[in-house]
């Protein structure tokens, strides 16, 4: 008889279970932290500083009323505080170094003027700026009318008339000039010249032609800028040229 042959014995397929990847979280969103704004230095418009000759003038209307005003400073309106910060500014001069005044007596208006020389040292920044002339003009005893350079004059045998100025551009066929008639700027106390005109009549009148002429010549860098000997009160006491010291604000 044939012999048995046994079935072969198959294995039943082994079945691995299924792979599961384990679910992804992803991290929580996070927002990113907006970093506070910066702190921003105030223009210097905003702070009433700007610059003159090459440095900054930290100018404000307390500093104004405390430290720059000529006469009573208690009497000065905040309109005329103002004008005159804003006349520093748009100038770019330097009232601590003198190169404006603030003047204020009684209830007045208060007159804002140069100080000495401003004119002259804006002129001479000028590359066309080719110099001047100034003087008095001079009546004699036989009325002959005469210029001559210089303040100086001889009184009972001179009459002083008024003062007159030249100034000289590159370019220009003829020079700016300026006669000031004394008549008309002498400033008068009870009837007579106050003292500074009476001390120093053609010092003062040559100073109005000079301010005059350069006014003209150089309208830009000297509009609205008036020399003190041009104006009333403010012809009728010296102004300190001491330069103010004034802690900063």
């Amino acid at each position: 008889a044939p012999a048995e042959t046994e079935p072969p014995v198959t294995e039943p397929p082994v079945t691995e279970p299924p792979v599961t990847e384990p679910p992804v979280t992803e991290p929580p969103e996070t927002v990113p932290e907006t970093p506070a704004p910066a702190q921003q230095a105030q223009p210097k418009a905003a702070r009433g500083d700007y610059d003159a000759n090459s440095e900054t003038v930290k100018l404000s209307p307390g500093m104004i009323k405390r430290y720059l005003v000529s006469g009573d400073a208690d009497r000065v309106t905040e309109t005329e505080v103002m004008m005159f910060l804003n006349l520093c500014r748009f100038q770019h001069l330097n009232p601590f170094l003198r190169e404006a005044y603030l003047i204020k007596y009684g209830d007045s208006p208060a007159q804002m003027v140069v100080g000495k020389d401003v004119h002259l040292k804006r002129a001479m920044k000028d590359p066309r700026f080719r110099g001047m002339q100034a003087g008095v003009i001079l009546a004699t005893k036989d009325g002959r009318i005469t210029e001559r350079e210089g303040a100086a004059y001889i009184p009972g045998m001179e009459t002083l008339v008024g003062g007159w100025c030249r100034v000289y551009i590159d370019r220009w066929q003829n020079p700016f000039y300026s006669a000031a008639a004394f008549n008309e700027y002498v400033q008068l106390k009870n009837g007579k010249p106050n003292r500074m005109w009476a001390s120093k009549p053609g010092t003062m009148i040559r100073k109005v032609a000079v301010a005059q002429a350069l006014r003209e010549a150089f309208p830009e860098a000297n509009s609205q800028l008036y020399a003190p000997e041009e104006m009333g009160e403010a012809s009728e006491v010296e102004l300190p040229d001491t330069p103010v010291i004034a802690p900063e604000t």
